[in-house]
């Protein structure tokens, strides 16, 4: 299955809370979430609340898996990784998404929303220690110094980027350079960095099941 091209709004809708998935568009009163309180469908106003544990297992996996914009087969990879690193699953899960280079550089500051940020290393304008990296799922570790190889016009657009959500996306773990637009990675994120409501203990025991 490809991945998904439709309405995000959609999905923030079907998790019934914002997931930014729209960048500084989500903090406006466009944002579909703010006008239809309810899940998509013509039968969204109807839906009945109560859900199983199996369900609020679910809807948290999904709920994260669209956060970071990955498909099924890659997530449970990820879990799987996390399963067998030292300390708690769901921790050292939400830290390896972290470590994503798509994630790294929304959280920069240099891009409004995750799925910006995927674009701008698809089509290799990012530079991790002086090498071009294309790869989204690259994993970043202390030290790496990150920095986007742009022309004119798109400058511009990553500067404007950066100063409209740099206090919404700021992360203590990153050193940001507006001038050069490069970004350090200064530590690995901890979970503490993650402030999103996310109940990682629900996804280890939809998995363990």
């Amino acid at each position: 299955m490809g991945r998904y091209t439709g309405p995000v709004c959609r999905l923030c809708r079907a998790e019934g809370m914002k997931l930014f998935l729209k960048g500084t568009r989500c903090f406006t009163e466009k944002c579909a979430v703010e006008r239809r309180e309810y899940a998509p469908g013509m039968h969204g106003q109807n839906r009945r609340s109560k859900t199983s544990d199996f369900g609020l297992q679910l809807r948290e996996k999904q709920k994260v898996k669209r956060i970071y914009g990955i498909m099924e087969k890659q997530f449970r990879f990820y879990f799987q990784r996390a399963s067998s690193a030292v300390g708690a699953t769901g921790s050292q899960l939400l830290k390896i998404l972290e470590r994503r280079l798509d994630n790294t550089v929304f959280r920069s500051g240099l891009a409004s929303s995750r799925a910006q940020a995927r674009q701008l290393v698809r089509h290799g304008h990012v530079v991790v220690n002086k090498r071009k990296i294309n790869t989204p799922n690259y994993q970043v570790n202390a030290g790496d110094v990150i920095k986007l190889s742009l022309d004119e016009p798109l400058t511009k657009r990553v500067a404007e980027n950066r100063e409209s959500v740099k206090d919404k996306a700021a992360s203590d773990w990153l050193t940001v350079d507006d001038k050069g637009l490069t970004v350090t990675v200064k530590r690995l994120p901890e979970r503490s960095d993650i402030q999103f409501p996310i109940q990682e203990q629900l996804i280890v025991e939809l998995y363990s099941k």
